[in-house]
């Protein structure tokens, strides 16, 4: 092996390149530039300011981030849905003359003043939202209609009533304690923004609304033509708005106790700086609280930041202006930018040399044309029947392209029903000692139909490994399943990066992105068994119970896992070297078992999985539909025995009958073929095997022969 192959497998085992890919697919990537110029902002604003992480100036600034970033989460709730509030500003100095009135003058409790401050404020929002959500009028220019109309009427207020609220005081625990005390180290201000973006976080990323009003942002007239109250929602985001500022305008009074022209004056560029440099799009649709929060912080420093540093009067809104102008051409160039990327960099292929593959001339994977008697069930009449399975009585199974999983009625098969409806794509299946129906859904995770064909989820999700990048807990591609003895389900995912109507481009990679995960239906709980396998598919408990046998169809072998005895825990190639990708497995009468072999290999994909750089420049300048893949237009069955000797193999040289061969089932003295780009089901009759042997019986019923 020559020294540059050596450090070129070197370079692609430990330089994890789909990372790149693979966090900038992330949601949260959106908050690294916001979060990083953040970072910046205070670095240098520390750096330059004498005692700035000193602990009076950090209480003084948490204080005052408190009451701006709720204003700025006011203006994110508003973003979100695809507006804009220019009145939060005014509106803030209405709150806050509001509060020193309800409490200097008219004599009231400082709890129920704050109550009536939020609802004044909240009825400037409901206005907003009437004419902008049921009206339709333009946000921009409603709410600039706002904030002067608003503004007007505090300043009348002031000129009224300001002379008589500057000769009152009050005071009380609860107003003392909301101006300048706190809990514990937490200024009043900051407990109540804690609060409030927790249940905002939840609000948004975890309950019907915030999904309801991230879907509007995204597209408001696709959510209103699946139903969605687009109307309400929006009037709803801009109440919530002001109840908001509302609730920053009360604790403005409690620290300062005074009001003036000058109150809330410039806030609404402000907040609005602060929600855009935080990452949320001024389209709307995307949006988070953290974003909101991050942006708080990088505009709350700067303004500070330029009026210790004694600049000029004009230099803090020169520098917001600036920074909005540039947070605006971010947004827009990333969202526009960001998906390219993306596609150029996700798909990343790694180095993988394949092995001389057996021979098909002679021996017993031989070439021949067994399989060109195959009678032909449904022809036309279904559409992807990945596998196939039949029970006890006869009746044979198969999932669909469409979500469903068909019965056939015997002995003809020529009639059949929708057995049941579960979506998705149904791939593999098996039966419990039950009589219930376990299918893998591509995209769903495992199902169980039982007798009376209700449908129930039996897990979607698996232990999430701890130092992944990849979200991988949620399941993409289930594909295929067995049941142990002990009534434990192994069942194979087949890659975690892709979905259902990607998994070809995972070849491409061959990376290893599989795995077998077990599910104990007595604790209800799912862990990953075997990590890091190339495409794994076909799993099959063997006839002793002691172990499963698997495919690793990129890799062109069958594995065998240990799960009981002696050797449990211990992982070993049964077969390698075939020529084809091996997809499902299932038991023989014989004692042996069936592989299906969906596809052969080439020389020209062989040769292009020792070149990763060549595949990588393949992904990102051609077209996926001129993608080198591999070649499924032809397949066979391969029989082998427990010591991984292959036995014989069924062909069908013309690809005539049954092309592309997914899945096969042994059941009483005939074969039937499955395959997912297929319109049709097959069987061939079998000679030499057991013409009372099924399937379920080997299972559940009771053992003869050879069988465990």
């Amino acid at each position: 092996m020559s020294v540059a192959n050596t450090i070129t497998k070197l370079r692609y085992r430990y330089l994890p390149d789909h990372m790149i890919g693979e966090i900038l697919s992330k949601n949260w990537i959106d908050n690294a530039i916001p979060f990083l110029v953040m970072v910046a902002v205070v670095g240098v604003f520390g750096t330059l300011l004498p005692n700035f992480f000193s602990g009076s100036n950090m209480e003084i600034l948490g204080r005052q981030y408190g009451e701006f970033a709720l204003v700025v989460i006011a203006m994110m709730v508003v973003i979100v849905v695809g507006g804009i509030d220019l009145s939060v500003g005014s509106n803030f100095a209405l709150g806050n003359f509001a509060m020193l009135y309800f409490l200097n003058l008219a004599e009231l409790p400082t709890g129920v003043s704050a109550l009536l401050v939020i609802l004044i404020c909240g009825g400037v929002g409901l206005i907003n939202g009437l004419l902008i959500g049921y009206m339709r009028l333009r946000a921009f220019l409603t709410t600039l209609v706002t904030l002067i109309i608003v503004r007007a009427v505090v300043d009348m207020l002031l000129l009224e009533y300001a002379q008589q609220m500057s000769m009152s005081f009050y005071s009380s625990p609860l107003w003392d304690t909301m101006g300048m005390g706190g809990f514990g180290p937490l200024p009043f201000s900051f407990a109540v923004l804690v609060v409030v973006a927790v249940l905002g976080h939840i609000a948004i990323t975890r309950s019907r609304p915030g999904w309801r009003a991230l879907a509007i942002g995204g597209s408001r007239r696709s959510a209103y033509n699946i139903g969605l109250p687009v109307r309400r929602i929006v009037c709803s985001a801009y109440v919530l708005s002001g109840m908001l500022v509302g609730a920053a305008g009360v604790l403005y009074a409690a620290r300062l106790s005074g009001a003036g022209t000058d109150t809330g004056m410039g806030m609404e560029i402000a907040a609005l700086t602060a929600a855009i440099l935080g990452g949320n799009s001024l389209g709307g649709g995307r949006g988070s609280v953290a974003k909101a929060l991050i942006g708080a912080v990088t505009v709350l420093v700067l303004t500070n930041g330029v009026l210790r540093l004694g600049l000029n009067s004009g230099s803090g809104p020169m520098v917001l202006g600036l920074t909005l102008l540039a947070a605006v051409f971010i947004d827009v160039r990333w969202l526009k930018n960001r998906g390219k990327l993306l596609s150029k960099v996700y798909v990343s292929p790694t180095l993988m040399e394949m092995p001389q593959p057996r021979s098909t001339e002679d021996g017993p994977l031989a070439v021949n044309d067994r399989l060109s008697d195959v009678e032909v069930i449904a022809l036309g009449k279904v559409e992807s029947p990945e596998d196939v399975i039949l029970d006890e009585n006869d009746y044979l199974y198969s999932g669909s392209r469409h979500g469903d999983i068909i019965r056939y009625a015997p002995p003809n098969y020529t009639e059949h029903e929708v057995y049941a409806h579960i979506g998705g794509s149904p791939l593999g299946m098996a039966f419990d000692k039950d009589g219930n129906l376990l299918v893998c859904v591509g995209g769903m995770g495992l199902y169980r139909v039982d007798k009376d064909r209700n449908v129930t989820k039996v897990t979607d999700e698996t232990n999430r490994s701890t130092f992944s990048v990849v979200d991988d807990s949620r399941l993409r591609l289930a594909d295929d399943l067995d049941i142990a003895p002990d009534g434990k389900i192994y069942f194979s995912e087949a890659t975690i990066r892709y979905e259902m109507h990607d998994w070809p481009v995972d070849a491409l990679e061959s990376r290893g992105n599989g795995r077998i995960i077990c599910h104990d239906p007595k604790t209800g709980k799912t862990h990953t068994e075997i990590r890091n396998l190339v495409f794994p598919n076909g799993v099959c408990t063997s006839h002793d119970g002691q172990s499963i046998l698997f495919a690793e169809s990129w890799g062109c072998r069958v594995n065998r896992y240990w799960i009981a005895g002696p050797n449990k825990g211990k992982l070993e190639v049964l077969i390698d070297r075939l020529p084809g990708y091996p997809d499902n497995i299932n038991r023989a009468s014989d004692g042996t078992y069936w592989v299906a072999i969906m596809g052969m290999r080439s020389p020209a994909l062989d040769l292009a999985l020792r070149m990763p750089g060549f595949r990588r420049r393949m992904a990102r300048r051609i077209a996926p539909d001129q993608w080198l893949y591999p070649n499924l237009n032809i397949g066979c069955v391969v029989r082998f025995n427990d010591k991984g000797e292959i036995l014989e193999s069924l062909w069908d040289r013309k690809a005539a009958n049954h092309p592309m061969i997914t899945s096969m089932r042994e059941h009483k003295g005939w074969l039937y073929l499955g395959g997912i780009t297929n319109n049709r089901i097959g069987r061939v009759r079998l000679k030499g095997m057991d013409d009372s042997w099924s399937g379920w019986s080997s299972y559940w019923g009771k053992k003869t022969g050879g069988q465990a």
